[in-house]
């Protein structure tokens, strides 16, 4: 096997092939939820239920039973706002993560 000399020019068919994903993964599959910093915080009180969270969340975080909220699961959220951007009665914080507060 020789050496790939990464200064040269090559076509996409000469690049070596690199690490195999056996299948597809998401966010509900793995707890992903250590990779954050800020965590939003749910005042149940100021929601109005719009379900804009829940819409708008990229990671499927916003708990809902019943077509209500019910809370976020910190195992798979990222922490990156979007929640908190689209309630419109500001019932989303962000927050710096507690394992991460001194």
């Amino acid at each position: 096997m020789s050496m790939f000399d990464v200064n040269k020019k090559h076509g996409w068919k000469d690049i070596p092939i690199g690490g195999v994903i056996p299948e597809g993964g998401t966010a509900t599959k793995y707890k992903t939820g250590e990779w954050r910093t800020e965590r939003p915080v749910w005042d149940k009180d100021k929601c109005s239920h719009c379900m804009l969270c829940f819409i708008y969340c990229p990671d499927g975080s916003i708990v809902v039973k019943d077509e209500k909220m019910v809370g976020i699961d910190y195992e798979h959220c990222k922490g990156c706002g979007i929640c908190a951007k689209e309630c419109p009665r500001a019932a989303i914080c962000m927050e710096t993560d507690p394992k991460y507060s001194e």
